[in-house]
């Protein structure tokens, strides 16, 4: 194989293996409103939190929001009040509280 067909090959190869991924990023925020209730007493309602103690989370990108909370939910982000959160939660869960979120206005970032 020549350098050029093997770094194609690598290429499609990593592609290719985020597409479960993508299949779950595929959040529903309607979903989430019941559960994102939960998140309401430290980040706030709406995902603006009114101290800083806790970071405002509405207006984020989606793929970051469900890559912090599946990380937090596997224990690579550590964070023991986060971790209790999302332990019981589904995937799909996660990714619809992602949506819910991301689609929340914030005077942080304006909308996309």
């Amino acid at each position: 194989m020549t350098g050029i067909v093997r770094r194609q090959t690598l290429t499609l190869a990593v592609l290719l293996s985020t597409l479960p991924g993508l299949a779950l990023a595929a959040g529903n925020a309607s979903r989430a409103q019941d559960k994102a209730a939960a998140c309401a007493a430290c980040h706030g309602a709406d995902g603006n939190s009114p101290t800083a103690d806790y970071p405002r989370i509405a207006g984020q990108h989606q793929d970051y929001l469900l890559r912090a909370l599946l990380d937090y939910k596997s224990g690579k982000r550590k964070n023991p009040i986060m971790q209790s959160q999302v332990e019981n939660l589904a995937k799909q869960d996660l990714a619809d509280l992602a949506a819910y979120f991301a689609g929340q206005a914030s005077p942080l970032f304006s909308k996309r």
